[in-house]
């Protein structure tokens, strides 16, 4: 296998969207910063990401353990067939990076890549919410996303510097081989009555809090609903 990729970077600022008292909800008003652009030099990420990238929805995006979105390109594809809409393409899901030579099998909870100066780390799976659904006006969108595991994940970064497209991505540690992305999201979405699966993957130091609040939820019996993260205000 080839060593992993970093294709294109992305970064975007925060845009205002739809009509305010639209009927249709696909035209409704929102906001969103999930619309990038590719940048081809070199662009300084910081502990909370990329310079000049922005979020709309600071409680459940961006931050230190969100600090980087990256997503495999290969998946496009599939998207392209699944909702036969040829205009999604790499950085539709507002990713930052568009990866090469890795998937949701190939990359690890705690793995840890250096591209050139910066250290990354692997901090969680992505879980989808409702924006992607509200830009290619489809309605189940997340759960598709969610359903198929092509989620992509999440990096922190444990060392600053300069990064830029086309950089090769050398991994230097895996602490946790048993904990794919694919594992993961399978716990959180398809083995919901493992408990005991559930426990484990709470154990793990460098899966990021809210995901183990999640599961220490799941673990105390209280119930949880994906609705408000996967449809929102497209109900």
């Amino acid at each position: 296998m080839e060593e992993p990729y970093i294709h294109k970077l992305f970064t975007g600022k925060v845009r205002e969207l739809g009509t305010a008292d639209a009927s249709n909800w696909a035209e409704r008003s929102w906001q969103s910063g999930m619309f990038k652009e590719p940048i081809d030099q070199k662009v300084w990420l910081g502990k909370t990401g990329l310079a000049g990238d922005e979020v709309a929805d600071k409680k459940n995006h961006g931050g230190p353990e969100k600090a980087v979105f990256a997503y495999p390109i290969k998946h496009y594809q599939f998207w392209q067939e699944d909702l036969q809409i040829n205009t999604i393409e790499a950085g539709a899901m507002g990713e930052n990076f568009s990866v090469l030579e890795m998937d949701e099998f190939s990359v690890f909870i705690g793995d840890t890549y250096k591209v050139g100066d910066v250290i990354l780390q692997v901090s969680q799976p992505r879980q989808p919410c409702w924006k992607p659904a509200r830009r290619f006006q489809v309605k189940d969108f997340a759960l598709r996303i969610q359903h198929s595991g092509r989620t992509g994940w999440y990096f922190r970064v444990l060392q600053e510097g300069f990064i830029q497209a086309g950089s090769d991505m050398e991994l230097i540690e895996r602490p946790y081989p048993q904990w794919s992305i694919a594992a993961c999201n399978e716990i959180m979405h398809v083995y919901k009555e493992d408990l005991r699966a559930a426990d484990d993957l709470a154990q793990c130091d460098l899966l990021a809090e809210n995901w183990k609040k999640t599961l220490y939820k799941r673990l105390r019996g209280i119930p949880s609903s994906v609705d408000k993260r996967v449809f929102g205000p497209n109900q």
